[in-house]
């Protein structure tokens, strides 16, 4: 009994680090043609069992760098026409015949197709799981199985809507455990159907006898181009079968189909499954189907006019490129696939895909199938947009991105990470590279990352600094993530970004700010030069008094000694005095860089009423303090502090120039706010502002 393996999984949640969540049933039903079975395998609803990543199980880039075998389009066109039959044949059997001939032509060990589904038995691009309507090889026992559309390798597939390739793959899908045999390596390739993937073709190698290569990969590309073309050529001839039972009901079987090569190539002209062709090695198109006359927007009537020949269709700049071809086919009697550009009827230009025999060795007719690449070269020309924006984005934005396997010690740069280190591009980039170029004094940071990355694979986010070859500086910020790569080893991808212009940028505004608060002390103490002067000027005049009284004192007959000591004393008094003042004016005046020190509140606005008080006298000001005696020390800078209550005085002055009914009061104090904070306040005795305008100064 052929038997049917449907594989289901109904997981509740997944969480970002790929394991399972509160629960996960994975089970596998198992049945035949009139029996169905459950068994559900053994898969613990652990909270902790580990699913892997979708990286770790990929290594679709390795297929560029495997040594690859030499195309064999001889082969290719023998397995085209081989669908093209199996097609004009049989349609039934077009996926059966494709699996084999992947299987044939990569020599893996098993081959198959997957299509979505929603009702479980047509395909449809919607479907939320993946059957397989044709498989051969080893996996031939699980025919009309299938994978989940939302957690599968098929559907990892149509969401990247590119080729992967797969390693152990069951490490990431553990409904798949049970399949038996193993999947070694794993090849998948988008189908495609009228632009949209529903489904993949695939190939899967068992043991490590051999690995896939970039050929497998075009390989299974031109033959998923055709086999894209048979999906709905089998839905036209579903179609034409009920019309064709509808109209001839009375008709009891279908007639046995023709036989012959010739015959079989005329009946897929019919299809319009790709665009097909007649020729004459003279340019002349003798026959053409539907789908290509429709391509190039002609007519049958063109055709039979004699208005479409192939030599006319070839734009000139494509022409030297025919010569090829043209010679091949003649010596060989087949022509390899190439691509080329038609011209349409109305001037336009369609890419496409040939290749075509000869229907007899040494003959001067054949046929021809065409594919029409407009879709894949606009998907092209997409993704180039795609990487270009990403190139200019991190161009715009100084980033640069990098990954770094710990293990082997690869390092893969961005183009925007050359230009910020001023490497030249496609340099091999090692560590010892790397550490030319960081500056001296952030070595050891650089060294410690290094060491401490192996070990625990944690997230970094650290700032360092370039030296450049011209001895310049370079600021750069990194942010680097710990990932594990397709052999589950320590790997980190990291962002760096060129913040030189912003760290100067922001070392400018430090000193505009500095030169500012400097140019403000001064322009504050501006307004007390009269006050200042009269502070200088009394202990001079006193000192000038005294000198002249102690050298009369002391010219006396007989000197008076004692009151020339006393005058000089009172002459070093005024001395002091004046010194004293200097020395404040001296410290506001200072453009030095903030200092923090220890800050006695109260002897800190003393010092400032002392050289504002002469001013505020001469404008009519009554000043007095309250001052609380247990204040404890603060922490600042003393001068910052002295300017703004400098500010608050002059402020507070202003506000009552226009006050004449009553004395101008001026209350300074100090004290504890009860939040462990002392406070300065200036209370004055202006006219204030509106109530309404509160809110506008909030």
């Amino acid at each position: 009994m052929e038997s049917e393996l449907i594989c289901a999984m109904n997981i509740s949640s997944i969480d970002v680090d790929g394991h399972l969540g509160s629960r996960s049933d994975l089970n596998v039903l198992c049945g035949g043609e009139a029996a169905a079975t459950e068994a559900n395998i053994g898969v613990a609803a652990d909270t902790s069992l580990p699913i892997a990543s979708l990286e770790s199980v990929l290594c679709t880039e390795e297929l560029q760098r495997r040594p690859s075998r030499a195309p064999d389009f001889e082969k290719e066109n023998r397995a085209l026409v081989k669908l093209a039959s199996a097609l004009a044949d049989s349609p039934g059997t077009i996926f059966q015949t494709l699996a084999l001939t992947i299987q044939e032509i990569t020599q893996c060990d098993s081959a198959g197709l997957s299509l979505l589904t929603r009702d479980g038995k047509k395909p449809h691009v919607d479907g939320q799981r993946f059957y397989w309507p044709a498989i051969c090889g080893m996996w031939n026992p699980h025919l009309g199985g299938g994978t989940p559309r939302n957690f599968g390798p098929c559907g990892d597939v149509l969401d990247q809507n590119r080729t992967l390739l797969f390693r152990h793959f069951e490490r990431r899908y553990p409904y798949l455990i049970p399949v038996s045999p193993a999947a070694e390596e794993c090849l998948l390739v988008p189908f495609y159907v009228e632009g949209k993937a529903v489904g993949t073709i695939w190939g899967i190698m068992h043991s490590d006898r051999r690995k896939f290569d970039a050929e497998d990969e075009r390989i299974m590309g031109s033959l998923g181009k055709f086999a894209s073309s048979a999906y709905q050529a089998l839905a036209h001839i579903e179609d034409l079968k009920i019309q064709v039972a509808e109209r001839e009901k009375a008709e009891a079987e279908v007639r046995q189909l023709a036989s012959g090569l010739e015959t079989k190539i005329r009946r897929l002209v019919e299809a319009n499954v790709v665009g097909i062709v007649m020729f004459t090695l003279e340019g002349a198109i003798t026959g053409a189907n539907d789908a290509f006359l429709e391509m190039l927007q002609y007519t049958q009537e063109d055709l039979a006019a004699g208005h479409v020949r192939w030599r006319d269709l070839t734009p000139a700049e494509w022409r030297s490129s025919e010569g090829r071809p043209i010679a091949e086919l003649k010596e060989t009697g087949i022509f390899r696939p190439f691509e080329k550009e038609y011209i349409r009827k109305d001037g336009s230009r369609v890419p496409v895909l040939l290749g075509g025999t000869l229907f007899e060795q040494g003959g001067k007719e054949g046929v021809a199938f065409i594919l029409d690449l407009s879709e894949q070269k606009r998907a092209e020309r997409a993704l180039r947009r795609s990487e270009a924006f990403l190139a200019e984005g991190q161009r715009l934005g100084q980033t640069g991105s990098y990954s770094w396997r710990v293990a082997t010690g690869e390092i893969t740069w961005s183009e925007q990470l050359y230009r910020i280190y001023e490497l030249e591009l496609g340099v091999p980039v090692t560590l010892e590279l790397i550490r030319t170029r960081v500056h001296p004094e952030d070595l050891t940071l650089y060294e410690k990352m290094l060491e401490e990355a192996p070990r625990g694979g944690k997230d970094f986010e650290w700032q360092y600094r370039l030296m450049m070859p011209d001895h310049s500086i370079k600021y750069l910020q990194a942010v680097a993530r710990a990932t594990r790569d397709r052999d589950g080893q320590l790997e980190y991808i990291a962002a760096i970004q060129d913040v030189t212009a912003r760290r100067l940028s922001e070392e400018a505004r430090d000193k505009a700010r500095s030169e500012l608060a400097h140019v403000a002390r001064v322009m504050s103490l501006g307004t007390l030069a009269a006050s200042i002067a009269h502070e200088i000027n009394q202990p001079l005049s006193g000192i000038m008094t005294n000198a002249g009284t102690c050298q009369r004192m002391l010219a006396a007959t007989p000197p008076n000694i004692d009151g020339a000591l006393e005058t000089a004393r009172r002459t070093i008094r005024d001395a002091s005095r004046a010194s004293e003042v200097i020395t404040r004016l001296r410290a506001l005046f200072n453009r030095k860089e903030t200092a923090t020190e220890s800050v006695d509140l109260n002897d800190a606005t003393r010092e400032v009423i002392a050289l504002s008080l002469s001013g505020l006298q001469r404008s009519g000001v009554l000043v007095r303090t309250e001052l609380a005696d247990d204040l404890p020390p603060v922490t600042g800078d003393r001068i910052q502090l002295q300017q703004v209550v400098l500010n608050l005085l002059r402020n507070a002055s202003e506000a009552m120039s226009t006050v004449d009914d009553h004395p101008r009061q001026l209350v300074i104090t100090t004290d504890r706010d009860g939040r462990d904070q002392v406070r300065v306040s200036v209370k004055d005795v202006g006219i204030g502002f509106e109530p309404q305008a509160a809110d506008w100064l909030v």
